[in-house]
């Protein structure tokens, strides 16, 4: 079976399957605009193996900038989502190259301190980002003669999004660079001893991380009318790690389930316990300690043994007794 084709055919069931299922279109596009920035954080750390803090930069930065371009200007929607997309890579490929400058750890505190400087840098620069505010009442154009500001048809133009970012994502990592960034996560030494520019591998796939990020944020800020100061916010960052980690790292379409379940979830639990975070607490714990492989694990693991006939027997469950003929 041909694994990307398979894994394509099961977004595009989703993005069919979202509207029918859950009765508030405006939550489905969240939904896959979440998806897209899973997507992005799991280039870095499934197929990278670079645990990031620094995504909610890129997100919030491609709300403002297609906030600051709607609101200032007569572009249409489409530019101004190129426009997040770009700044977001742009500034990626920044703050990609200060990181990665330290492993471990220290990477990991180097990314968390520009998320917090990035996030600072927006709430004093309240002439441009709105600060506490954040930029209000960002218009909606619609694309050529189709109007978007009805919930369902912002849902089609957000799932044809979805789909040409999925599948773009996805020629990357079954390409030679994709299967290059799996060398350099299992081990990064030995891809630099045989020749591979570690470095700038790891500041290509950030780019695009970034730049994946910054077109979700432009288009959560075109979904909600807004772009707010949290969308700037380190936890944002965690949200995106906790999407990735819960939909299963390594693999693309475990970001939609991550971000699926996470979006909904919260939702349906938020408006019937304030402390619904205490259950999602727990659940990174059990994923923590029996299912590293997430959601896309579990499944995985159910159709191996559905397609086994049940639990695999040991060899010594099938072994004859003493004194009996095998």
């Amino acid at each position: 079976m041909n694994k990307p084709l398979f894994h394509f055919a099961l977004a595009v069931l989703v993005a069919i399957a979202l509207p029918v299922l859950v009765p508030s279109k405006t939550l489905c596009s969240e939904v896959l605009i979440f998806a897209i920035a899973v997507a992005g954080c799991n280039l870095l750390l499934g197929y990278t193996g670079l645990l990031s803090f620094g995504q909610g930069i890129f997100f919030g930065l491609g709300s403002y900038t297609l906030g600051l371009t709607l609101l200032h200007s007569s572009l249409p929607l489409v530019v101004a989502l190129a426009l997040a997309s770009i700044v977001g890579g742009l500034v990626a490929v920044v703050i990609g190259g200060l990181a990665i400058r330290r492993q471990g750890v220290y990477f990991v505190m180097l990314t968390l301190a520009l998320a917090q400087l990035f996030y600072f840098l927006a709430y004093s620069l309240s002439g441009i980002t709105g600060g506490d505010n954040g930029l209000l009442g960002i218009p909606r154009p619609g694309v050529g003669p189709f109007d978007l500001n009805g919930a369902l048809a912002f849902y089609v133009f957000t799932a044809i999004v979805f789909l040409l970012i999925f599948a773009a994502l996805q020629r990357v990592v079954v390409s030679t660079f994709g299967r290059t960034l799996l060398a350099i996560r299992d081990n990064g030494e030995r891809a630099q001893a045989i020749g591979f520019p570690v470095r700038l591998f790891k500041i290509v796939a950030f780019a695009i991380s970034g730049a994946v990020t910054g077109l979700a944020g432009g288009l959560h800020a075109a979904l909600i009318g807004i772009a707010p100061l949290s969308s700037i916010d380190y936890h944002l960052s965690e949200s995106v790690l906790i999407m990735t980690v819960i939909g299963g790292t390594g693999n693309l379409f475990g970001s939609v389930l991550g971000a699926g379940f996470y979006v909904i979830v919260s939702s349906v639990l938020s408006a019937i316990w304030p402390r619904w975070m205490l259950l999602l607490g727990a659940l990174l714990i059990a994923l923590t300690l029996f299912m590293q492989k997430g959601l896309w694990g579990l499944i995985e693991a159910a159709v191996s043994r559905i397609r086994d006939g049940g639990p695999r027997r040991s060899r010594s469950a099938i072994r004859p007794a003493r004194g009996e003929k095998p």
